[in-house]
């Protein structure tokens, strides 16, 4: 199957270092604003126990799972601090037109 460019949220519905949750065709992804206005997107669901990571703190390039700690750097979606040692899917991402699209 090739991959598709689909439309997530526009780039106001990301605030400087938050995140925002984008359900799509039964999956969930979360798409990151970086410090430098850059644009991110992984897999929504922690790689430990499935826990969403729209609750989660993001800080400089880091995704702190909300239940138990583990830290993801969302622009690689390497996985950082334990209990988590499965890295995060990360998946493309483009800006047009003020939307943020994703690659899936």
């Amino acid at each position: 199957m090739m991959p598709e460019w689909i439309e997530a949220c526009g780039v106001g519905d990301v605030e400087n270092e938050d995140l925002t949750r984008f359900d799509h065709g039964g999956r969930t992804f979360v798409i990151y604003r970086s410090p430098d206005d850059e644009y991110f997107c992984t897999d929504g669901l922690c790689t430990h126990e499935k826990v969403h990571l729209e609750d989660g703190l993001v800080m400089d390039y880091e995704i702190e799972c909300p239940k138990h700690q583990a830290a993801f750097d969302y622009r690689t979606g390497e996985a950082l601090r334990a209990p988590a040692c499965v890295n995060l899917r990360t998946y493309k991402t483009k800006v047009e037109s003020g939307r943020i699209l994703i690659e899936i």
